[in-house]
């Protein structure tokens, strides 16, 4: 096993998060997310069920602080020394009475940040409340910020090797969508079909497979298409039905999503029209997306064809994506919605996902698009229009 990308690459993206933490006045920051872990250094394992964090200091580190028998994973996915990986016993693990966070505390205060001035994650779904506590009583005279987001923030701006990474990932969601679209038939089972979208998912390429995406392939069929974000079942598809699919691509942990829709049968005129009101609108969101434009201006675009075609929309249309881990592949920091007064940075990397669950029925439309000076490009090649399969 080798780190996903060159020494280079990690050691810039730690420059650009020291010089944020420099700016800010921190003398460390200590994460939780394992997508801001994974992006810093490249550790890749499905630990991050129990504690594990990075501490990211000014020159020293940055030190992965995790499970004893996790401990292998950082020193094959990374290029961190014996040094910069400390594994907390065993005996830690799952204890009423005790919390890794005790020992991880200690390690801070015998390392010189016992009154540091420390940030940390506060609304990650990794670093727990009890976490949080054990590490304050341990190191009672830190100066604890939240620093949230800041490591979000800092990977908005995509490398080249990270935009290469993502065109792969952008490769892979193209075979899972077509893989949709050939097996959705009136009798398939949702299960049996998504079976399929997963595997291919997973095979990738002949040149490269693909990871676990950090949204598990979403099935939204019939009524349940209403929804946002149903789990499969085992239920035949059925003639007549509207089945909307997002999916994805991943690869090095990098998620593209990909929405597309599939109508077994005649389609009605209400999802010709909407179909249509919503390819205009994904058209229109292109053309506005640039760099420098403010994201709720993207999102004036898009509500400008809404109005025109008398639909609405209340959730935002869009939100930056990269590397990521379940349950989210989102980054957490742009979103396209109304008044959204954030500048879109050349390289980001967005996904524009224009999801209309109506009364009953639904449809999705989504692309990821990588944000240039002039323009936006899209990362998947793949038809746009509503699949049309005759029974």
């Amino acid at each position: 096993m080798a780190p996903a990308f060159l020494k280079a690459e990690y050691d810039q993206r730690l420059r650009r998060v020291r010089e944020v933490m420099r700016a800010r006045g921190l003398d460390a920051l200590i994460l939780g997310d394992p997508s801001n872990i994974n992006w810093l250094c490249g550790y890749d394992a499905w630990s991050f069920y129990t504690p594990q964090m990075m501490l990211v200091d000014l020159d020293r580190g940055p030190f992965w602080l995790g499970r004893d028998m996790d401990a292998g994973a950082a020193r094959f996915t990374t290029y961190l020394t014996p040094e910069q990986i400390i594994p907390y016993p065993e005996t830690l693990v799952q204890r009423a009475d005790t919390h890794p966070a005790a020992f991880l505390a200690g390690w801070l205060a015998d390392a010189g940040f016992d009154a540091a001035k420390i940030g940390y994650e506060s609304d990650v779904y990794y670093l727990s409340p009890r976490a949080l506590e054990y590490l304050r009583d341990g190191l009672p005279k830190v100066d604890w910020v939240d620093a949230d987001l800041l490591v979000n923030w800092v990977r908005l701006v995509k490398s080249e090797a990270e935009i290469a990474t993502m065109r792969e990932a952008a490769r892979i969601a193209e075979i899972a969508m077509q893989t949709a679209w050939d097996g959705a038939r009136p009798g398939v089972r949702q299960c049996d079909l998504m079976a399929d979208v997963v595997a291919a998912q997973i095979r990738g390429t002949p040149e490269f497979g693909g990871d676990q995406t950090a949204i598990h392939p979403l099935i939204l069929a019939g009524e349940a298409a209403s929804t946002a974000h149903p789990m499969w079942n085992d239920t035949p598809l059925e003639a007549g039905q509207t089945v909307a699919f997002e999916l994805g691509g991943c690869r090095k942990r990098y998620n593209v999503g990909l929405a597309r829709t599939v109508h077994l049968g005649k389609p009605s005129q209400l999802l010709v029209d909407t179909a249509k009101a919503v390819e205009e609108g994904m058209n229109a969101v292109m053309d506005a997306l640039r760099a420098d434009v403010l994201a709720g201006d993207v999102h004036a675009a898009w509500q400008k064809v809404l109005d025109r075609y008398g639909l609405e929309k209340k959730s935002r249309i869009g939100y930056s994506i990269g590397a990521a881990y379940a349950p989210d592949w989102g980054e957490h920091t742009l979103s396209f919605r109304p008044g959204e007064a954030v500048p879109v940075p050349e390289n980001a990397v967005v996904h524009i996902i224009l999801g209309m669950w109506m009364d009953g029925w639904g449809m999705e439309l989504s692309e990821t698009l990588h944000v240039t000076r002039s323009n936006c490009d899209r990362l998947a090649n793949f038809p746009q229009h509503v699949h049309l399969v005759q029974s």
